[in-house]
């Protein structure tokens, strides 16, 4: 295989698994050779090989085979190690398409390429001015835009957490972009929890540890995506626990975010969770309809730069913000796929071909929750027996989650109160209608029992 073709499976592999996968874990590699039906890679040590052959090499194959080469099996070799960690790290890192840049580090640092800050790839469409602010959002919006002015913050860290497709990673990216506006030479650090673990482990493997410690505390503003990923992973917490302090006692801003607020990720040490729950923690609550229809509405004017001005029928953009409700994603991925579909066929976007073309989301979409998958959800969150959820007993450990399970039945089914009082044990209607109005009565000043629900829908509804 010929450098260029190498070339052509690695475009091939930066759609294929994503940008920040492959920028941690492919871009690091290098063809050595291609013998009968083994081809032969590198990497700079042992961990980014392990992690490949375990979780990328049916990518590699495959993407081979699409180029002409309908390799067998590969092999990765560790290549030998003569560059610093840090040096590594910015190789790695510098890996980006162009459509997005990364951060400028300061020009004294740009002078000292050893210390250059790396960063992960922004995303361009991510920034402020494409971010739909409405109720579920607008703190978490209002916190990050006060973090993006610079100058002195009254809260850090920044905790932004909520489910997939809700805007947190968005709020990072624009957080990046503005403050690179504002302050070209400020030196900042945007990264996944993932990527920090894969340095601090490469670093370990290297012996360029005071490399690592240097670099990543030498920023003045430190984002980590995702930071859920380090939970149980001792030595990387460890790492994590210092450089935070570090960067803290230095007066230096942190922005984190994660799926779910600090004290509900598991494994993650009891230090760790009252460190990040020390500044402001923000829930990016799921979407309303009002929310949903102004993306859509915002998506519909980016879309008609990339696919022309394509009609769209009335009630469309109101059918697709009611039917499509858990995920922004999957919400801005419907339109886009209408779009795309109008253009080539040359027809208005009408409801009848919106049902048509989006048979498969919509289906996805309408799951139906049930009463018992609600009741065993709750269970687990309370850590109590679902035997005792539906049984007499009504001491106040049991008796609150059975409300709340009663709440959610009434609030995610389409199920009756006498039906769901018979699944709860055959109790009585009123008894259902008593347990949901408790609920909706505590929820409103009592902030970890809305916390609760909040989770326990999301969980319930990817």
């Amino acid at each position: 295989m010929t450098k260029a073709a190498w070339g052509d499976v690695r475009k091939n592999l930066r759609t294929s698994v994503g940008e920040n996968n492959f920028i941690t874990w492919i871009a690091p590699l290098e063809l050595a050779a291609v013998d009968a039906d083994v081809a032969t890679l590198t990497a700079p040590t042992n961990f980014i090989a392990n992690w490949v052959n375990r979780n990328f090499a049916d990518h590699i194959l495959r993407a081979m085979a699409s180029h002409g080469l309908p390799t067998q099996r590969i092999e990765i070799d560790v290549q030998a190690r003569s560059s610093s960690a840090a040096e590594r790290i910015q190789r790695t890192l510098t890996a980006q398409d162009d459509t997005a840049r990364p951060l400028r580090a300061t020009p004294a640092a740009a002078q000292r390429p050893e210390e250059d800050i790396p960063t992960a790839t922004l995303d361009a469409r991510f920034t402020f001015d494409n971010f739909v602010v409405g109720k579920p959002n607008a703190l978490a919006h209002a916190a990050a835009r006060r973090v993006a002015e610079g100058g002195q913050v009254t809260f850090n860290p920044l905790f932004l957490y909520g489910g997939v497709g809700l805007g947190k990673t968005h709020l990072m990216h624009a957080i990046a972009w503005e403050l690179q506006a504002r302050q070209p030479g400020a030196r900042v650090l945007y990264l996944s929890a993932e990527q920090f673990m894969y340095r601090f482990v490469q670093a370990l493997r290297d012996r360029q540890i005071m490399d690592f410690k240097s670099l990543f505390r030498s920023v003045d503003i430190l984002m980590v995506d995702d930071v859920q990923f380090i939970a149980g992973k001792e030595s990387t917490q460890e790492e994590f626990f210092h450089t935070f302090n570090a960067l803290v006692d230095q007066g230096k801003q942190i922005v984190i975010s994660a799926d779910r607020a600090p004290g509900e990720i598991k494994d993650l040490e009891e230090r760790i969770k009252s460190r990040l729950s020390s500044g402001l923690v923000v829930d990016l609550h799921p979407t309303d309809y009002e929310l949903r229809l102004g993306i859509l509405q915002q998506k519909v004017e980016l879309n008609r730069t990339t696919y022309g001005d394509v009609d769209i029928g009335a009630g469309v953009l109101e059918f697709l913000a009611h039917r499509i409700t858990t995920n922004v994603r999957v919400l801005e991925g419907a339109l886009t796929r209408l779009f795309a579909l109008a253009s080539l066929v040359g027809r208005e976007v009408t409801l009848d071909l919106a049902q048509d073309c989006l048979s498969d989301i919509l289906r996805s979409s309408d799951r139906k929750v049930t009463v018992e998958e609600i009741q065993r959800k709750v269970s687990e969150h309370y850590n109590i027996r679902l035997s005792d959820m539906i049984g007499p007993k009504r001491l106040r450990v049991i008796a609150r989650p059975r409300q709340v399970a009663m709440y959610l039945a009434k609030q995610m089914t389409t199920r009756s109160l006498p039906e769901i009082g018979r699944r709860f044990g055959g109790r009585d209607h009123t008894t259902i209608m008593h347990g949901v109005r408790k609920v909706e009565e505590l929820r409103a000043n009592d902030t970890q029992l809305a916390e609760d629900l909040d989770l326990l829908r999301r969980l319930l509804e990817s």
